[in-house]
Parts: C-alpha cells; sequence; structure tokens
C-alpha cells in the first residue's frame, strides 16, 4: 500500500505522468473511485492535523501555502470523477455520486467548522496587523478570503449549531445530486417522437437525420425523436413551421421533472419537485443558522453585489425596460401569427418561431441562411482559436496522442507567442444522452506557480450530431455558446497565480461569467467573421450583406430574450429569499408559488416564460447558483462596459488582449475584482453599455442610478 492507504495499482495513488498532469482516464475503471475517494479525505484530514498542530507561530509558508498544497489526492480524484458523471453518466457512477455526496459534505465540513485552523488564520492576521508577518498582496487577499469563507461556514457557530450545520449539509449535497440525476432522466423521458416526416417541415436536412438516428438508437427505427435542450425554449421552436408539434415540443419542455402523469410528454415519474422543496427548505435554514434571514442574503454577502438589496435594484430596473419591450414586440409577433392562422391565439410556443420570421425579413438572415456558413471546425479554428491568438498570442495543436474520457474528446495543446507552454484544452462537444444538458466550462488541472502546475481546461457543450462523414453546422446561438464557453477556458489558461485556489475562474460566482460574456463579442466582429463564417460546400466567405445584418441584429427580440432571463433571475431569488417556515410542503404548491413570484417581479407574461422552470433549473438547484443566477447579468454590466472599451481601444489587437489579460484574466481570484475592473477602466463599471446592448435605453434617463 502506499503512504496514502490507497493500492499503488490505483491509477490515483500517483499524480499523473501525462503531459501537463492530464489525468489518465483510460486506466481508471468505477471500482478506483470509491477506495480513492476514502484514502483522499483520510489524507487531507491528516494534512489538516498536522497545521493545526504545529507549535511554530503561523506563517505563510506553514499555514496559507500548507493548506494549499493539502487535499492533491481528493483533488484528482473528484476531478476526474465528477468530469465523467456530468458528461458520461453510468448507473455505476450514479451509485458511486450517491454514496460519495454525504461523505464529502462531512469531510468539507470536519475541516471548514475546525475551529483550531481558523485560530491559526486569526493568529496570522494579526501578526500582519501588528507587524510581526508581512504578506505578499496575494497572501494578504488569501488570508481575508479564507478566514471570511470559514466564517462563513460555521466555524464560529457553538457546537450544537455545528452539529445541525453538519446534518444539513449532509443533506444538501445528497439532494442536489438527486435533482441532477433526475432532471437528465425527466429531459431523456420527455423526449418528442414523431412518427410522420412532413411534420418537419422547417427542419434541415442535417438536423432532420439526427432525429432519425437519436429515434433509431431508442428502438424506435423510422421515426423522429426530438431531444430536449435544458433551457425552456428548445432551438428548433424557431425552424418548426407544424404548429401542433411545437406546442408538443414546448410542452415537453416545461413539463420536465413535474411528474405529472397527465402532461404531454411524461417525464416517467422523475418528479423534482418534492426534491427542490427539501432542498429551499434546508439551505433557507442553514442561512438562518449562520446569521441571514435567508440563503440570498448569504450568497450575496460573499458576492461583489453586497446585498440582495442591491441585487433586486439592478433586476427592478431592468425588468420594467424589458417586459414593455417585450410586450410591444408581443403584437407584432401575434400580428404575424394571425395573418397565418386568423383564430389561432399567439402563445409561447409561437414566439421563437415568429421572431427568426421576423428577423429573417428585416435582416435577411435566419438560421436556414446562416448554419450552411458555420461549420463546426471552422467556427472553432479560424473563429475561437484566432480570436484567441489575435488578443493573447495563443496557438493551438492537435494532440491525437492524448485521449479524454470519452471518444468525442478533442484535445489541443497551447502555447504562447514565443513557443512557451501554456496547458491544454479539452473540447467535448456532441450531445450524448448520458451527458448532463447545458454546456460548461471546468479545469481539471489548476495553474500553479505553488505546485509547478499548467492549466488543463475542458468545455462541455451539447450540439447534435451529424451523420459520419457529414459537416456539423451551427446555429448562431451555438456559435455563441462556444465563444463563452472558451472565454471560461481563457480564465483558467491564462492564469498567472502562486495559489491554486486563486487560479482562473476561482473569483465570486458574480464575477465569474464576465470573462466569458466578454469572449462573445467576437462572434460578431466583422472581421472575424469573414474569417470563420465560410460556406461549407462553396468555401465562399459569408456575403458582405449577410455579415452586416448579423451585426446589426444583435439586439433583435431583446425583450424576449431579457423578459426570460429576468423571470428566471427572480424566481431563483424568490426560492432563495424563503425563511424555513415559508417554503411550500406540497409538491403540487410548486406551479403556484411560480406563478406568484413572476407576477409580484412583474415578469408573468404568458407568452415569455422564464428561461428556466423551478423543476428544470439545474443550474441553482444542483450546479452551483443558488441564489446567484443573477450572476450572468450582474457580469454582463461588466461585459458591456470592457466590450466598449475594447472597441474604443482599437478592438481585437495583442495591447487591448494584453491589458485585459493582465488586469483580469490573469490575476483570477488573487485579488478583489473589483480592484481588477477599476485597474482596466480607472472607474467603477458603468450599466449604460449593457442597456444600448440590450435595446432598453430611454433618452433622458439616469441610467448609472440603476447600478447599485
Amino acid at each position: 500500500m502506499s503512504d496514502t492507504g490507497l493500492d499503488p495499482q490505483n491509477p490515483f495513488a500517483a499524480a499523473s505522468a501525462l503531459p501537463y498532469g492530464l489525468p489518465d482516464f483510460g486506466a481508471v475503471r468505477e471500482e478506483h473511485f470509491r477506495p480513492a475517494f476514502d484514502a483522499g479525505m483520510a489524507q487531507e484530514r491528516t494534512e489538516i492535523e498536522a497545521i493545526v498542530a504545529d507549535p511554530a507561530a503561523p506563517t505563510a509558508e506553514n499555514t496559507l501555502d500548507a493548506i494549499e498544497r493539502s487535499g492533491e489526492l481528493l483533488r484528482r480524484t473528484a476531478t476526474v470523477f465528477f468530469t465523467r458523471h456530468g458528461a458520461d453518466a453510468t448507473a455505476g457512477l450514479d451509485a458511486i455520486e450517491e454514496e460519495v455526496a454525504p461523505l464529502l459534505a462531512a469531510h468539507e465540513d470536519a475541516i471548514g467548522l475546525d475551529l483550531r485552523l481558523l485560530g491559526r488564520l486569526d493568529a496570522l492576521q494579526s501578526a500582519v496587523d501588528d507587524g510581526t508577518v508581512e504578506l505578499a498582496p496575494d497572501a494578504a487577499w488569501l488570508l481575508h478570503t479564507r478566514r471570511r469563507d470559514a466564517t462563513r461556514a460555521g466555524a464560529r457557530l457553538a457546537p450544537d449549531a455545528q452539529d445541525r450545520l453538519r446534518a444539513l449539509n449532509q443533506e444538501i449535497s445528497v439532494l442536489e445530486a438527486t435533482f441532477g440525476r433526475e432532471v437528465l432522466a425527466a429531459g431523456n423521458a420527455g423526449a418528442v417522437l414523431v412518427h410522420d416526416r412532413a411534420e418537419l417541415t422547417g427542419l434541415p436536412a442535417d438536423l432532420i437525420d439526427s432525429a432519425a438516428r437519436a429515434a433509431e438508437q431508442r428502438g424506435h427505427g423510422g421515426a423522429y425523436l426530438l431531444d430536449l435542450r435544458l433551457p425552456t425554449q428548445q432551438p428548433i421552436l424557431a425552424l418548426l413551421e407544424h404548429r401542433p408539434l411545437r406546442e408538443r415540443v414546448h410542452r415537453a419542455s416545461v413539463s420536465r421533472g413535474s411528474g405529472a402523469p397527465g402532461a404531454p410528454a411524461p417525464t416517467g415519474g422523475h418528479d423534482t419537485r418534492p426534491t427542490l422543496l427539501a432542498l429551499v427548505r434546508a439551505r433557507a435554514e442553514r442561512a438562518r443558522l449562520l446569521g441571514f434571514p435567508h440563503y440570498a442574503a448569504y450568497v450575496a454577502d460573499e458576492g461583489t453585489a453586497g446585498s440582495v438589496e442591491a441585487i433586486q435594484k439592478l433586476l427592478a430596473s431592468l425588468t420594467a425596460r424589458a417586459v414593455d419591450t417585450a410586450r410591444v414586440d408581443a403584437t407584432v409577433r401575434a400580428a404575424a401569427l394571425a395573418a397565418d392562422v386568423p383564430t389561432a391565439t399567439f402563445e409561447a410556443w409561437d414566439w421563437t418561431y415568429y421572431a427568426e420570421r421576423d428577423r429573417s425579413a428585416r435582416f435577411a438572415v435566419d438560421d436556414s441562411r446562416l448554419r450552411p456558413y458555420l461549420e463546426l471546425d471552422r467556427v472553432l479554428h479560424d473563429g475561437v482559436f484566432r480570436a484567441a491568438g489575435d488578443l493573447y498570442g495563443l496557438t493551438f495543436q492537435r494532440r491525437t496522442d492524448l485521449a479524454g474520457y470519452h471518444p468525442d474528446v478533442r484535445i489541443y495543446e497551447v502555447r504562447s507567442a514565443e513557443g512557451r507552454e501554456v496547458g491544454l484544452f479539452l473540447a467535448d462537444l456532441y450531445a450524448r444522452d448520458a451527458k448532463r444538458g447545458g454546456a460548461w466550462m471546468d479545469s481539471l488541472v489548476d495553474q500553479s506557480h505553488l505546485l509547478g502546475t499548467r492549466p488543463v481546461v475542458i468545455n462541455t457543450l451539447n450540439i447534435a450530431r451529424p451523420r459520419d462523414g457529414e459537416p456539423t453546422l451551427l446555429t448562431i446561438d451555438e456559435v455563441e455558446t462556444l465563444f463563452h464557453e472558451f472565454g471560461h477556458a481563457l480564465h483558467a489558461l491564462l492564469s498567472d497565480v502562486r495559489y491554486p485556489s486563486q487560479a482562473g475562474t476561482n473569483v465570486p460566482r458574480d464575477v465569474v461569467e464576465f470573462p466569458s460574456q466578454v469572449n462573445e463579442m467576437w462572434v460578431r466582429d466583422p472581421a472575424l467573421l469573414r474569417s470563420y463564417a465560410v460556406h461549407h460546400v462553396t468555401g465562399e466567405p459569408m456575403p458582405d450583406a449577410m455579415v452586416d445584418a448579423l451585426v446589426s441584429s444583435r439586439v433583435h427580440d431583446a425583450g424576449f430574450t431579457a423578459t426570460e432571463h429576468l423571470a428566471a433571475v427572480h424566481l431563483d431569488q424568490a426560492w432563495h429569499r424563503l425563511g424555513p417556515d415559508e417554503v411550500p410542503s406540497a409538491p403540487d404548491d410548486v406551479a403556484r408559488f411560480e406563478e406568484q413570484a413572476l407576477s409580484r417581479a412583474g415578469v408573468a407574461l404568458a407568452n415569455v416564460p422564464p428561461r428556466y422552470r423551478s423543476t428544470y433549473f439545474t443550474h441553482v438547484f444542483a450546479g452551483g447558483y443558488a441564489a446567484a443566477y443573477y450572476s450572468y447579468l450582474w457580469a454582463e454590466v461588466l461585459d458591456a462596459d470592457t466590450a466598449a472599451w475594447f472597441r474604443r481601444n482599437g478592438g481585437r489587437t495583442r495591447e487591448t488582449g494584453e491589458a485585459f489579460r493582465r488586469s483580469v484574466l490573469s490575476r483570477g481570484g488573487s485579488v478583489d475584482p473589483r480592484r481588477a475592473f477599476r485597474e482596466l477602466h480607472g472607474r467603477d463599471p458603468d450599466i449604460g453599455p449593457l442597456l444600448d446592448r440590450l435595446g432598453l435605453s430611454v433618452p433622458g434617463a439616469p441610467d448609472a442610478e440603476l447600478l447599485p
């Protein structure tokens, strides 16, 4: 046995010998995980015990550095496990997650609630305050955040309160894991089966072909299966001409997780509502134990927003403008439907279809015209990678000698303009039944000068797979998602910090989306468009008129987009502003609570449902965004302001890229993010550019006062 108590034959017993520390996925079997988790937790507890038992006065080296070095075995085990479980789940991995989730929560509590460890951090802070110890700025910020996090974890609570907190933390971890599994199962069960190809009129041939293969793979040869993507609005609704099928798809989407046997797309009993209610109640009690009125206040206290009042001020100001715009647009969309079906009532499943028709008519662009120019490999190499090269001098070389956890995973070595090794970028882009919905980024290895590690980063998307040999053609929304997730990857790849806990995206939740949303600005950069938007058959670049139209159509349907987003934010806030005794008790109360919450917030528009209904809102009930879905909006204020800064200062150049890298991307969580923003801009954020972007500016309105 190794000194960790783990069988040396277990691939987690030693750090990976592959380039950049890439996990050796091929060597890992499911039976390796549980022993490695157990050994990893035991090892980290031993390491922490050595730190708190050290008789020497606390210093950066024997306290901060030692904490940062601890837990390496557990970290590499958990990284591989949760990467595979999210992107390629199996029944075996589900069972392991169910076992280890409460154990991991208890382990985190054993460290986070250790008053001896907090006492050592307090003693170090006292030494800094009296001048006995001097810390580098990044170490001083690390000390501040670790003391804050320990207090927020409950380390200063009385023993009986800590006991209850431990029980709640284990319960929450199990409920979150359960919610995620049930949403994935409900989505698969709710896929819409179509037997008549004529109902698919409007879909391009490659998407019809994908639907046919999906049906065949699930035992429905000769039919067509329309899989559900995570958000409420399914992308195919913009294309389907057959109105009854649009309704079926929409109802299947919004019924996920409801468990209602009479729903148009039965979810096979995958009812997430009991889990959701138990989770909200447990979080509310946890916040109350920690001295906060509700969970939303607990979360806001850690972010740059600072308070729920500041969040509400921003939401209220934007909501009225977005809803007014959406209502005007709804009148236009309803008139278009009436011209086709005079007796029809305009419904939610009609919106994106008629919005896409309107966009096509006004700007001569729609997804059917755009997709032939948006071939995946071209977008990735001549769009995403080229922008990163122009801005940051990065190059990307495919490493076919390295393998991921699934054959779909592509691996690229990233180097600087000078040829210096930067890290690895992994791309897992195609949808699979075993992959959870949506798109995300993860760090497999964090950059750290302390540990001598370089970053290994993965982007995971859910793009429909074409038939072998056929091109993968994207919608413009999928192109934006590709750029967005790569913005997260850049945050990790360009990290330049000492401590691994401060690397890359390890920043407050309401700032983490800032760099990724900035990277979306290059999607519609005219010069870059002409590089990556090339017809997959003719090789001709996208015509100038189409490029101009695509650029000018950026704010098209902004009222709908902003309103559906804001509705989801309001829902998240409403659930997490409840006290423990205020949470509904019956699953049937969930829909009623939603309706009342949306009505109070002023976003109860029947034909603009929230981007996520509660029953499949994995961002907040399984994905780390609890009471923090506002983060996308908060970060978009920073993003829009920074996009305007890029345009004023020359656009996509090495000079602007270097300034953004130096002030924001390289810093990770090693500084207060507000300070990093001020270093770039010389001032605090301005909400005006976001209002302009969304088409919500009102002449003469005091926009600056909208931002807390």
